[in-house]
């Protein structure tokens, strides 16, 4: 059924749980779904689940991504399987039931929770008659919505062309149905971002439009090179905050930087890079970097094409690795950071791992809590916290080392008092015969224009 703009798109989601020796379906509560797919055989995920995400966490973030990209959710399965189907990923019979179940609760499209191949994704089109898209196209897809800067539109339409570039021929109805929306429009989910003209072009175009785009997005990164290059002429180092999609990192970087970032609990609501600088309890000045989030699986399009902005990362002096203190699968999650990071050959970089949210936890919880030299709770909501992570920023960093001094000021040195009381922290100040003499932490950098002052 055509799909009306002035109502969220209604999405049957399918996730996946490859077990040997298991019983194909149990049972798990759908989300308003009809009669059909309640009494269905779907399998109860997450039993005797491994240490990394079981097929239930896999369907719950699935959905917040649905929700994320508009969809109202109307029904799920989450199937068991010895290994996947080569023609359809999960078998001719229980396609046929998916269908069926589909069709009951007037879904407009299906949402797989893994990635299907070109010849898969037909094949499951020609059954279910709807739309059909995989994880890696609703990932690309929520980019697409919340791409707002030019830059950030071009990273994301490569990273759709080069997905969608081997699924050109026979793509049926997804392809019938593509808008031709530019990225950020309003078109049908997994449809948003290159346009319908470019989608059905003949290959050498769409390669051109490559080529076109990646020439634009290293153009970015030269400016963005040379922008970091003057910023790095100066002892100003950056602090690149890090973390997995919704732990909080822009609402952590408002907290710190005073900023206006958008905090959203949709996924992926920060893509373009935001740098603004903090004075620190020392007096020295840091730039941080708020970046976009990283998830389970990110598409590897969607890592080459934000390199220019994820850059800001590989040559921060110090990570800010952002947990929600609050999730159930934290740990997995900080494994999927760990995980990027060593994709952008960034895992050795020194970092503290802040954990957010605290004040959702129980007062018992939360007053447990223990900070040590490398991991700090905060809740950046709350602004608790705060101060002991500048605290702790301020020891980590290396740029611009500090000494402890006393210096012996002449009262008429009025420019030095100046520059020592901006940017130098003051632990004493005595005035003495037209002298002002003050124990003081100076950063190396301030240090060497008031040296002829530093009393031995």
């Amino acid at each position: 059924m055509p799909t009306s703009r002035n109502r969220h798109e209604r999405a049957f989601l399918i996730g996946l749980d490859y077990r040997p020796q298991r019983k194909p379906w149990k049972h798990v509560k759908p989300v308003s779904v009809p009669r059909m797919a309640r009494d269905s055989s779907v399998a109860r995920a997450g039993e005797n689940a491994p240490s990394d995400f079981s097929a239930q966490d896999s369907m719950t973030e699935l959905r917040e991504l649905a929700t994320s990209a508009g969809a109202e959710v109307v029904g799920e399965f989450i199937q068991s399987r010895e290994k996947p189907d080569p023609a359809t990923l999960i078998g001719r019979g229980k396609l046929e039931e998916i269908a069926g179940a589909a069709a009951s609760a007037h879904a407009d499209l299906v949402i797989f929770d893994h990635d299907l191949s070109p010849s898969q994704q037909r094949n499951i089109e020609d059954e279910v008659s709807v739309r059909v898209i995989d994880r890696t196209q609703l990932i690309l897809d929520i980019f697409a919505r919340h791409a707002r800067t030019r830059e950030g539109q071009l990273q994301v339409e490569l990273a759709q062309l080069e997905y969608l570039l081997p699924r050109l021929t026979g793509r049926g109805i997804e392809m019938s149905q593509i808008a031709g929306t530019a990225a950020g429009g309003r078109g049908p989910i997994g449809t948003r971002g290159p346009g319908e003209t470019q989608l059905e072009t003949d290959r050498r175009k769409i390669f051109q439009r490559i080529r076109d785009i990646k020439q634009r997005v290293e153009k970015v990164r030269r400016t963005r090179a040379q922008q970091r290059q003057r910023r790095e002429s100066a002892p100003v180092a950056t602090v690149a905050l890090v973390g997995y999609t919704n732990a909080g990192k822009s609402t952590l970087f408002n907290a710190l930087t005073r900023a206006s970032v958008l905090e959203s609990p949709s996924l992926f609501a920060t893509l373009d890079p935001t740098i603004r600088a903090v004075q620190l309890p020392s007096r020295r000045k840091v730039l941080v970097s708020d970046t976009v989030g990283f998830i389970r699986n990110l598409p590897h399009t969607l890592v080459t094409s934000f390199r220019a902005t994820l850059e800001e990362v590989q040559r921060a002096a110090l990570l800010l690795e952002v947990s929600d203190v609050t999730s159930p699968v934290a740990a997995e999650q900080n494994a999927q950071v760990e995980k990027v990071l060593r994709e952008l050959e960034a895992q050795d970089k020194p970092r503290l791992r802040v954990m957010n949210k605290v004040d959702l936890l129980p007062a018992s919880r939360r007053d447990a809590l223990e900070d040590d030299a490398t991991t700090v709770h905060v809740s950046a909501v709350k602004g608790t916290g705060i101060s002991v992570l500048l605290d702790r920023i301020d020891e980590a960093l290396q740029e611009d080392p500090l000494s402890r001094v006393k210096l012996r000021v002449p009262q008429r040195e009025g420019k030095a008092l100046a520059i020592l009381e901006g940017q130098a922290r003051i632990f004493s100040r005595e005035y003495r015969n037209g002298f002002v003499e003050l124990n003081a932490q100076v950063p190396q950098s301030v240090l060497r224009k008031v040296r002829s002052f530093v009393q031995d």
